[in-house]
């Protein structure tokens, strides 16, 4: 799966989540500011940002990477 998907599922959950950006980015360590280019830009996170972001969220990996639906 190509980096649209992965993008597109991402920014799916985080704004699915109803936390605000700022407490996303507490639980993950990453500023705001990052959180918000994940969502506004081409940006993707680092791979243990993006293992804090299924933990925190409690999202599936493999639906995120496109592996599953």
């Amino acid at each position: 799966m190509g980096n649209s998907i992965i993008k597109e599922r991402l920014c799916e959950e985080i704004k699915n989540s109803n936390l605000p950006y700022v407490e996303i980015a507490k639980r993950v360590g990453v500023s705001p500011e990052m959180i918000t280019q994940y969502l506004t830009t081409k940006k993707l996170p680092k791979l243990d940002t993006f293992a804090k972001l299924c933990k925190e969220l409690d999202l599936s990996a493999n639906y995120i990477l496109g592996l599953e639906d």
